[in-house]
């Protein structure tokens, strides 16, 4: 229930900063306040406010209160994984396929990233990402034992695998870490994502994992040239690293 309590306080303090009703400049109310307002504790407060952080919408200066940055929502990948999230704020149609979920031993790198023995079992996935109907993502992603029959049991059109965990459960990705390159398409990507073999494809790599250190996931992300943008924002607050639409 606190997982979910969190999700509605980012939402509507999300709103108040894009209606301008919290202006940029503006400070936020103090955790004690909000807490107070949504009847809410403080930890669940600050998952909120964590939330607004990692979108770039709000930061903080020594000795103040969180401050809005920005009015546009941009997506932050400190958020872990939140795809549908991301495309639907950007007024897009988010879709999703399970193409394959497969129990299998864990590869060496797999299990180095999850913090597993070797040999032991994960749940890998094969999963289509989709704006507006067109292909736009393969992701490929090796889930931890101890989240795989959750993932199992998510419908094949499942919109976002972390936000179900959340909601079902209250595992929440709290920290990542993210690598970047590019590759060529191969058969089975050229296939997916209608585009010739040997087309460059922009690849991102994270693990996802708890506020406790838990890996969660190791995904391998592969996005079709031209669908989207990353970007790095600097500042003297935070340096989140961005995705957004590019040209198509």
């Amino acid at each position: 229930m606190g997982t979910v309590r969190y999700l509605e306080i980012a939402a509507a303090l999300r709103e108040a900063i894009l209606s301008g009703a919290l202006p940029v400049g503006g400070r936020l109310p103090s955790e004690s306040d909000l807490a107070a307002r949504w009847s809410a504790s403080r930890g669940t407060v600050r998952q909120a406010v964590a939330t607004l952080a990692a979108e770039g919408l709000i930061g903080s200066r020594q000795g103040a209160r969180r401050v809005v940055l920005r009015h546009e929502r941009r997506h932050s990948f400190a958020e872990l994984n939140s795809f549908a999230q991301w495309a639907e704020g950007l007024g897009h149609e988010a879709g999703s396929r399970f193409l394959s979920r497969t129990r299998r031993p864990a590869t060496a790198e797999e299990a180095a990233r999850l913090a597993l023995a070797p040999g032991s079992a994960v749940l890998a996935v094969l999963r289509l990402r989709l704006l507006d109907g067109e292909p736009v993502m393969v992701e490929r992603t090796a889930y931890a034992d101890w989240v795989a029959a959750e993932v199992e049991a998510m419908p094949v059109d499942c919109r976002s695998v972390m936000d179900s965990l959340a909601e079902g459960s209250g595992t929440v990705a709290h920290h990542g870490e993210h690598l970047l390159d590019a590759l060529a398409a191969g058969s089975e990507d050229a296939r997916l994502l209608r585009v010739r073999r040997g087309s460059p494809l922009l690849r991102q790599r994270h693990v996802s994992a708890t506020a406790a250190g838990r890996p969660i996931e190791w995904s391998d992300d592969r996005y079709r040239a031209g669908s989207v943008t990353f970007s790095v924002s600097n500042s003297a607050v935070a340096t989140p690293l961005e995705r957004r639409t590019g040209d198509r």
